[in-house]
């Protein structure tokens, strides 16, 4: 196993300004088995110059085209040309620590039941600082994803779930796809080292879904996978009398918040922070 052969898929759509650092990082891995390939999901811009750069600096990195179908399609792609027994994803303009596949391969190694291993990681860009991601569990996965797409998994298991959902064209592919791929079993390792930068943009393909887009995704998410999200979350009547005791919560506290300021600042300031102004 550790001569596995590892295939890194880099998708790219209008990325082509940070693809160099993303295929520098994987460049530099201490681990050596591996492919890169890259598919260029209908960019306008010149990601093919680009590619063909480090396809002939090293062998090892390889290039598709596609007509523009979405990130989805873009890994579906890649995965099926790969020729590794592990799949690393990395989107254009992320990065990933030397030593991230090397530690990787070695859990797999040490541990046969894994099926998902991932790392810390860091935001770096237009945002900086620690990634703080809640703890894996199946019942925190039904309430919000927390593996990002750069993690290491094998290749079979992507054929078993059928790959990504190219229905997810508009964002939420990662945590479809981590519902799918561990709904029915298998463990996950979060391996004690920062070995995932993820590149913080002011205008990203996340940050531009609005509350419809969400909704539509969300209900697609509900139904594709109901019997996961019942099963750890309990009926959907259940979770909408939780999310109501929770509101009630959240409005007392912040009553309380309210009053305890508003009263401090009468006692010594003469006014009050939320209500009318009252001088003495």
């Amino acid at each position: 196993m550790k001569d596995a052969k590892v295939s890194i898929i880099v998708p790219c759509y209008n990325q082509a300004q940070y693809l160099d650092e993303a295929l520098q990082s994987v460049l530099d891995q201490t681990y050596k088995n591996w492919e890169c390939i890259i598919i260029n999901d209908g960019s306008p811009d010149n990601t093919t110059e680009i590619a063909e750069n480090w396809i002939a600096k090293d062998k090892r990195f390889k290039y598709y085209y596609q007509e523009n179908a979405g990130v989805s399609s873009a890994r579906n792609l890649g995965i099926t040309n790969a020729l590794g027994e592990y799949i690393l994803p990395i989107d254009g303009d992320d990065k990933i620590a030397k030593d991230y596949i090397n530690h990787a391969i070695e859990a797999f190694e040490k541990d046969i039941s894994l099926k998902v291993v991932y790392c810390k990681a860091e935001k770096f860009g237009d945002e900086t600082g620690n990634w703080n991601l809640a703890p894996f569990s199946l019942k925190a996965l039904a309430l919000d994803n927390m593996i990002f797409c750069s993690a290491v998994y094998r290749k079979r298991d992507w054929e078993l779930v059928g790959g990504y959902d190219d229905n997810m064209q508009e964002g939420l592919e990662d945590w479809e796809f981590w519902i799918a791929f561990l709904k029915n079993g298998g463990n996950v390792l979060c391996l004690d080292i920062t070995g995932f930068y993820y590149r913080i943009k002011l205008v990203s393909r996340q940050k531009k879904l609005d509350t419809v887009i969400k909704d539509k995704l969300f209900n697609y998410l509900s139904m594709k996978h109901a019997d996961f999200f019942v099963q750890y979350l309990g009926s959907f009547g259940a979770l909408n009398n939780n999310l109501l005791k929770e509101r009630e919560a959240f409005s007392r506290k912040l009553k309380s918040e309210k009053f305890v300021l508003d009263l401090f600042c009468k006692t010594f300031f003469g006014f009050t922070i939320f209500g009318k102004i009252n001088k003495k």
